[in-house]
């Protein structure tokens, strides 16, 4: 197993992955949504560029790499041994069907309205957590997971109120299952990533970090290559970009984009993971709904109904009872943890 981080260097590889985190999952469902608001039609498309900007994390790789060998001339570019290589492969396919199931649902619902389906995803990794690595809960944790579960539920109420217009009801219903069913399988996504650390059998880095996103994001992106394929989403593309709502230029900078987004956030997830664990990873995507409810109603003018309303402060109401928890735990242990004193000085 890995040899213990200083304090101060997790805290901070703990907030940097934070930020990143927030970046990627506050820009992420907005970038995603404005494709099909102006004209793109193709999901396994979206779907594909959730994890198809995997090659920029040979970027900081590259960096790593060029970093040891001054040390160690005979250090190998990859850090990943076949054994977590074939669990991240794994992983990587389950994550491909997990980019489906999601931009499917963001082509038939409003932001604001995915976004708090996939606050339930925590009730998930809650769950999966406890069975796969044990998670222990306080009483706090298990409010805030109760309150942000219910706060998605909650959207289940008139869910057809914010239809878009000239969707059917079946297809608004088969995007919210489609949805709920993502936030189900990220769920059990995260706790699988932990449970992949614990059995590794090697030191895990943050190197190796990198470089296991990069594998599930190489085998998602080729499961949602397939798909393209089927779906002859590549004949299209060059149609679907000069009939787009925004201009042809813009379409291509939108894909861009939206490819780089996506990666700040499954680096930042399973980087939360690595440095606190799944469910934090799990609590910090619910929490940042907020931010994202805002986003959509500035940007989109989205309705924002009494339902939301509910559900928005039924997530505010776990946030802080999550962290105030925390905030209570540690200064618990700081209180049992014994003084050590300083030895007396001999006698002469």
């Amino acid at each position: 197993m890995e040899a213990e981080q200083p304090k101060t260097t997790g805290r901070r590889a703990l907030l940097l992955n934070c930020i990143v985190l927030s970046i990627g999952h506050c820009t992420g469902p907005l970038v995603a949504r404005l494709y099909f608001l102006h004209g793109g039609n193709r999901v396994w498309l979206s779907s594909w560029l959730q994890t198809g900007g995997w090659p920029i994390i040979l970027l900081p790789l590259t960096i790593a790499f060029l970093q040891r060998r001054k040390i160690d001339p005979t250090s190998k570019f990859f850090l990943m041994k076949l054994r977590l290589f074939v669990a991240s492969a794994v992983i990587g396919v389950i994550t491909g069907c997990d980019d489906y199931l999601y931009a499917y649902g963001v082509a038939r619902l409003p932001v604001s309205t995915y976004s708090l389906i996939i606050a339930s995803q925590l009730a998930f990794t809650a769950g999966f957590s406890f069975l796969l690595v044990k998670q222990k809960f306080t009483s706090y944790s298990i409010n805030a997971v109760f309150l942000l579960t219910i706060g998605a539920g909650v959207l289940a109420l008139h869910t057809s109120g914010d239809r878009p217009k000239g969707e059917s009801t079946k297809e608004y219903v088969i995007g919210f299952l489609m949805m709920l069913g993502a936030a189900m399988l990220y769920g059990f996504i995260l706790p699988l990533v932990e449970l992949m650390y614990k059995k590794a059998k090697q030191e895990i880095s943050y190197t190796l970090v990198l470089e296991i996103q990069m594998v599930m994001s190489v085998f998602a992106t080729a499961f949602c290559t397939i798909g393209m394929i089927i779906n002859n989403d590549f004949k299209v593309i060059g149609r679907e970009a000069r009939e787009f709502g925004l201009g042809e230029s813009k379409y291509y900078t939108l894909v861009i984009i939206t490819a780089m987004i996506w990666q700040c956030f499954f680096v930042g997830a399973i980087g939360v993971i690595f440095c606190g664990s799944s469910l934090l990873s799990g609590i910090i995507i619910a929490v940042l709904i907020p931010v994202i409810q805002i986003l959509a109603v500035i940007f989109y003018r989205e309705s924002f109904k009494a339902e939301k309303g509910v559900s928005l402060a039924l997530s505010l109401w776990g946030f802080v009872s999550y962290f105030y928890g925390q905030i209570k735990q540690n200064k618990k242990k700081k209180k049992q943890t014994p003084k050590t004193e300083m030895p007396s000085p001999p006698n002469p």
